[in-house]
């Protein structure tokens, strides 16, 4: 995607062959930021602080940063404790374990004075990999938009409404729950998105906001329970969302709040549907509830809120006060039961165990 009419990946390795370059997410909306990698401790505290956030992203910086592992030391310990300091970053998203391990077992046979070329090329890969497969769910998810639209005529524009960022700055490019909606205002159909702030650490607000106001798709930013209303009133055609896990059965696992959007959703006819690539399909789980791990973060997300002055300085202030304590789930599970369709890399399927089968059938038990 573009910025200020350059092209941009999220991730990307430097001219200089090895450091690896990322957008630092914690900039936006207001500064625009790059900023290098150069060794696996800085990778995962890239991946831990959420300067990279979004779960086909942190797959892939979790594999750059074994690369960078690999170009210090190249030993059998060396990757072993680099694949664990990496794969504690983040508890919740599948796509970090399942990047880490593909590039694990790719590299335990290679002699360690090749690990390096190797990793960096698994890696890439894998951000290769991600972009093509965000542009293909969102081939699939345009088909729906196309329907909608079809289906409400001229009138006014499809609604969509979706929760936290699932756009290009989660992946490599594209992105999963906006890669539809790009598709569709690219080819002319009129889309307005409903932006929920998504608290408690505004990634809608500061990042999908950001990216569709330089895309320029039409949308509107809302605090994360008018939601409902809008459903009540007629004003929300479909939401999508993505996920940071979904089980074989078709639980799926994102930012707190999702869960909420399904049931109103639910309760009002609204189709709610779930973008995401098959990496973060998590096949050795099947209910989402109870066995999905689900991320405690610092206290001073909640307590804490950034922003611009009128003068244009960049401050942070707290919102609760002092002596009050804050819990902060990350992440919730939105039962199978509520969700009308998976889109995925290979088509729209039901969230059921057979719908995925039927996509991905060396899945089967």
């Amino acid at each position: 995607m573009k910025v200020n009419g350059v092209a941009y990946r999220t991730i990307w390795v430097n001219d200089d062959g090895w450091s690896v370059g990322i957008i630092d997410q914690t900039g936006q909306p207001h500064r625009f930021i790059t900023t290098s990698l150069t060794t696996m401790e800085e990778a995962a505290h890239a991946i831990k602080a959420m300067i990279v956030r979004g779960a086909p992203l942190i797959g892939a910086t979790g594999a750059y940063g074994l690369a960078l592992a690999m170009r210090h030391d190249p030993s059998d310990a060396a990757l072993a404790r680099a694949y664990e300091v990496l794969v504690e970053t983040r508890p919740t998203a599948i796509n970090l374990r399942w990047a880490l391990d593909r590039v694990r077992k790719a590299l335990e046979p290679v002699v360690p004075k090749d690990r390096a070329t190797a990793a960096y090329r698994l890696a890439a890969e894998i951000c290769d990999e991600d972009v093509e497969v965000c542009s293909s769910i969102g081939n699939h998810g345009l088909g729906l938009i196309q329907a909608m639209h079809a289906e409400i005529g001229r009138s006014r524009p499809v609604n969509i409404l979706t929760h936290c960022n699932a756009g290009w700055l989660a992946c490599v490019d594209w992105g999963t729950a906006l890669a539809p909606i790009y598709k569709a205002h690219d080819a002319g159909i009129p889309v307005h998105v409903w932006v929920d702030e998504t608290r408690p650490r505004n990634q809608g607000a500061s990042l999908t906001a950001w990216e569709l106001a330089s895309h320029g798709v039409p949308h509107t930013l809302i605090v994360d329970n008018a939601g409902g209303h809008l459903m009540q009133h007629g004003m929300v055609d479909f939401c999508i969302v993505g996920t940071d896990r979904t089980t074989r059965r078709g639980d799926v696992c994102n930012k707190i709040g999702t869960y909420l959007k399904a049931l109103a959703a639910k309760d009002n006819g609204v189709p709610f549907y779930v973008a995401l690539p098959s990496s973060t399909i998590d096949w050795t789980i099947a209910d989402g509830v109870r066995e999905i791990p689900i991320e405690e973060r610092a206290e001073s997300e909640v307590t804490v809120m950034s922003g611009k002055t009128a003068g244009g300085e960049i401050v942070s202030v707290r919102v609760a006060p002092d002596a009050t304590r804050a819990a902060n789930y990350g992440f919730d599970v939105t039962p199978a039961r509520l969700v009308s369709g998976l889109i995925t890399e290979r088509g729209i399927c039901p969230a059921s165990e057979a719908g995925l089968v039927s996509l991905f059938p060396e899945h089967a038990l």
